[in-house]
């Protein structure tokens, strides 16, 4: 069966670092590309980030871009998402995606569960 378990999610104070890990079972990461999502209650998803799988290319949502970065370790078959200088609109839970193909311009296709993270004082 196929399935995203995204992991790493919390409670950090504004200023703080968090690491989400996206790992698959049933197939492997390894050739789609993976996105990184997040949905705070009563707002749309926003999609923050992307890797490819063809070259690890990245691109990041203006929100993000600078305070989070997006990798892969395909020895551990995991996407990660380190996210840093978090800020209490950084709350919201957090979901990893699988794209349909190799790059970042493909829809998405599996979906993990969500991970929360608090972001507060």
């Amino acid at each position: 069966q196929v399935q995203l378990v995204e992991s790493g999610g919390g409670f950090v104070q504004p200023g703080g670092s968090l690491r989400l890990s996206c790992a698959a079972s049933g197939f492997t990461l390894d050739y789609f590309a993976v996105g990184w999502f997040r949905q705070a209650p009563g707002k749309e998803r926003e999609r923050l980030s992307c890797i490819s799988s063809s070259d690890s290319s990245t691109i990041y949502a203006d929100s993000v871009k600078g305070r989070f970065t997006i990798s892969r370790d395909n020895a551990e078959h995991t996407v990660y998402l380190q996210m840093d200088s978090l800020k209490q609109e950084d709350t919201a839970a957090y979901y990893c995606a699988t794209a349909y193909g190799d790059t970042c311009d493909y829809e998405y296709e599996y979906w993990g569960q969500g991970t929360q993270v608090t972001v507060s004082s």
